[in-house]
């Protein structure tokens, strides 16, 4: 079953107080006002339902809110790695990609290990995206658990 697209055009960001209504911008404004947009939704869906639960959990909670958004997103999408210009015909699954800018790489640990930030990015390199959010919902406070992880932004 193919997963439905939304576009970030359909975007009512109004609801964001602080966010800049002129969401289009430029290219490096969009990646950081959606990446705003998205720490709002990884603190609600921690306040609402709180550490500890599954990491798979939390990325359709994720899912789900971006959906309530409209925003452009795939979910558990196969990434082949190409290798001096070869297609190996092998790669990796990505938690969430956000409107092709960014990589949400969703984690339930009781650390992040220094190996997720370079599983990020590596997974930042083989995409060509500028943007990875690594968040780990399993913390006291959520604030604590989100890191960015840029390439070349």
């Amino acid at each position: 079953m193919k997963q439905q697209m939304y576009s970030i055009s359909d975007l009512d960001i109004s609801i964001f107080q602080d966010i800049e209504s002129n969401y289009s911008s430029s290219h490096v404004n969009q990646i950081n006002d959606l990446s705003k947009i998205l720490v709002n939704i990884f603190y609600n869906i921690h306040k609402n339902l709180g550490p500890g639960l599954l990491e798979s959990i939390y990325e359709k909670a994720i899912c789900f809110e971006l959906k309530k958004l409209k925003i452009l997103f795939e979910y558990q999408k196969g990434i082949n790695v190409i290798y001096e210009g070869e297609d190996l015909d092998i790669g990796f699954r990505v938690d969430i990609i956000v409107d092709n800018k960014i990589i949400i790489e969703v984690k339930s640990v009781e650390a992040i290990a220094p190996v997720h930030f370079k599983q990020l990015q590596s997974y930042l390199k083989c995409t060509n995206m500028k943007l990875g959010l690594l968040v780990n919902f399993n913390t006291d406070l959520i604030k604590e658990g989100i890191r960015r992880v840029v390439n070349r932004l």
